[in-house]
């Protein structure tokens, strides 16, 4: 039997997983990472698919920090596998935790699989995180894509890599292009670009691979909120912001010099839902590039509380899905 806490950010769920797992014995939290995916995968299957889930459920597995200065640590997980950051399910989290006693906050320390992220829980339920240290990757790359062409992307890293392009780039609009093309040109694109551009990350191997691609409307979100979509896992639609996405959007925009430390920018998701984003401040560098250290702002709901069995002669106990 597990037990779940079930919220929303903007619409992207969050099912915090919070009794019912096995212990996991791993020494750091990538650690444990590795072994939730090489021994109970199964589990993050049964609960992320149908029949218990979706294809666009997202999971908070809690877990025993390493960090000294964590309050909490967490694995995050999807419908393809375990994420390195989520800045929808962190402020999820943040909440959660403060508001059900867990953490006497109103600061949330949570150690991520990326690295201690640190929130704040204003009265109202809203959070504010400080990232982990974001930078700017790779600028003006092309990939060959099979559909659109030769495309230009930024990548960038808030906790994860994205690939950044404005959607109108290859004649796609945020607001009008059916959602199904969308997501067929993220899919696309984010296969391209990892083929094309090598990823590495200088502190941690885990942590160097393309999490995704981000479709944006061209606009830098200072007077009016900009809109992008993120497809990442696949076909998994982002109904937030997305959280690490902001924060490397962020470090993005620091880098091409269209924000400067302590401006505030807002960025809105396809159900119109609202983060903001401003880099705080210098952070020190990751390898030869410069970081910064973004704050990103968001309210999460909780929606329910869950316990859900898993019937050794059920024979769709480990979750399926219908997705192409």
């Amino acid at each position: 039997m597990i037990t779940t806490v079930e919220m929303h950010t903007g619409g992207e769920p969050t099912r915090i997983v919070v009794e019912g797992w096995p212990r996991l014995s791993g020494r750091t939290l990538l650690d444990k990472r590795r072994e939730a995916k090489e021994r109970h995968d199964s589990l993050r299957r049964g609960l992320m698919l149908e029949p218990r889930g979706h294809d666009g459920m997202y999971g908070a597995l809690l877990v025993e920090p390493d960090h000294p200065e964590a309050d909490l640590a967490v694995l995050f997980m999807h419908n393809g596998g375990w994420s390195t950051m989520c800045g929808h399910a962190t402020i999820a989290l943040a909440r959660w935790a403060v508001e059900s006693g867990r953490v006497k906050g109103p600061t949330v320390r949570l150690q991520c699989p990326c690295g201690l992220v640190t929130a704040t829980v204003a009265a109202d339920g809203s959070v504010r995180f400080e990232s982990v240290p974001s930078f700017a990757y790779a600028l003006d790359r092309i990939a060959p894509t099979p559909a659109w062409g030769p495309v230009t992307v930024d990548i960038a890293y808030g906790g994860a890599f994205y690939a950044f392009l404005p959607a109108d780039s290859i004649g796609l609009d945020l607001h009008r292009s059916p959602m199904r093309q969308l997501v067929d040109a993220g899919e696309e694109i984010a296969r391209a670009v990892a083929r094309a551009v090598p990823i590495e990350h200088p502190d941690e191997p885990d942590l160097a691979f393309l999490y995704g691609t981000i479709l944006t409307d061209g606009g830098d979100g200072a007077s009016t909120p900009s809109r992008n979509v993120c497809i990442f896992a696949g076909r998994q639609i982002d109904r937030s912001p997305t959280g690490s996405g902001v924060a490397a959007r962020m470090a993005l925009q620091v880098a091409r010099r269209q924000a400067r430390l302590g401006e505030r920018r807002s960025f809105e998701s396809c159900t119109g839902a609202i983060f903001t984003g401003t880099a705080l401040r210098e952070a020190p560098p990751v390898g030869p590039r410069k970081a910064v250290i973004v704050e990103v702002g968001g309210i999460a709901h909780v929606t329910g509380e869950s316990r859900f069995r898993f019937d050794a002669d059920d024979p769709l106990r480990d979750g399926f899905s219908l997705a192409s």
